[in-house]
């Protein structure tokens, strides 16, 4: 067996955990790159993705700063929001939480999802 590196084993880490702890609810996964930053809203007893927000669609801004993060943490709660979503998980993956996962968290707080 490959020896997996530290970024996947905490992302298992982190899954594993939520999956013991989620209940019923529906999953905030987030994926970031140095480029941009991705949220979705998962119904992984559906297999479904209920809302979705990126930077990719932004004119302008980089999806590289804490900026564009809080507008997409603003973006995915509206939509979960719309979708009838108020309570879900919080999916970092293998991402530290600081920085950019951070401010998105906080701002789909704000924006009143409950995590």
């Amino acid at each position: 067996m490959a020896k997996l590196s530290q970024f996947e084993r905490r992302r298992r880490r982190v899954r594993t955990a939520l999956r013991k702890h989620a209940g019923d609810r529906l999953r905030l996964s987030i994926h970031r790159t140095g480029r941009h930053i991705y949220a979705q809203v998962i119904d992984d007893a559906a297999g479904r993705t209920v809302a979705a927000a990126s930077t990719l669609g932004t004119k302008g801004s980089s999806g590289a700063n804490v900026d564009a993060a809080v507008q997409v943490g603003k973006d995915i709660a509206a939509a979960a929001k719309k979708a009838g979503v108020t309570a879900v998980v919080f999916d970092r993956g293998g991402f530290l939480f600081h920085g950019r996962v951070k401010a998105l968290a906080d701002a789909a707080r704000e924006g009143g999802l409950e995590f």
